[in-house]
């Protein structure tokens, strides 16, 4: 694995035979978890987007209507409102 600074710790002329020999089944595992773990969060993001957005739009649906209510009640002509 890496070191602290981010290095493999080993030169990269370096022959890797014996590395991929080392690396198995358990390390895949845990990445696959790793990854499954990062979708999650993602999807989890994603939902929580698409409902901010959601509630936006609906926020600025509800001052535009409110905007012109308050237009109409005080006689302005909403096309000279700017947007």
């Amino acid at each position: 694995m890496s070191g602290p600074n981010g290095d493999l710790g080993m030169p990269m002329d370096v022959e890797m035979e014996d590395e991929s020999d080392s690396f198995g089944e358990a390390e895949y595992a845990a990445i696959n978890s790793m990854l499954d773990q990062i979708n999650s969060c993602l999807d989890h993001l994603e939902e929580k987007n698409d409902h901010l957005h959601a509630r936006l739009q609906e926020l600025l649906e509800s001052n535009r209507q409110t905007r012109l209510e308050f237009q109409q009640q005080f006689g302005e002509d909403p096309s000279d409102a700017s947007p």
